[in-house]
């Protein structure tokens, strides 16, 4: 039942995720791309820049510092070189974003999270 609430509640986040995104001019380009190396939870574009984003969702805003990870970082960052070449033309700029989101708060963008 944990694990079917977790999967719903991650949903739930990356809807509000996209549409936040939306909002501020971005458009969603897909949603949860499975990939071997891992999953990205949205692609987005902005301009000439593709963003891979990953959302996380958590209860309390306290608990969002601690939310994503260099590991997890690197998942999606692996998941991105799979597939960026569907997304991103010549000449685009790629990289990784990740959005927090808690209730009670505004997301979180936290732009090109990921610089290896």
């Amino acid at each position: 039942m944990k694990r079917q609430q977790a999967e719903f509640s991650g949903r739930a986040g990356e809807a509000k995720a996209a549409l936040w995104l939306r909002a501020k001019g971005w458009q969603i380009l897909d949603r949860r791309v499975k990939t071997s190396a891992g999953e990205i939870d949205l692609v987005a574009r902005r301009g000439r820049i593709v963003a891979f984003v990953e959302v996380k969702w958590r209860k309390r805003k306290d608990e969002l510092d601690h939310a994503i990870d260099e590991r997890r970082l690197s998942r999606v960052a692996a998941a991105c070189d799979a597939v960026a070449h569907r997304y991103a033309q010549d000449g685009e700029d790629i990289r990784i974003d990740v959005i927090l989101l808690a209730p009670g708060t505004f997301p979180r963008h936290i732009a090109n999270a990921w610089q290896p």
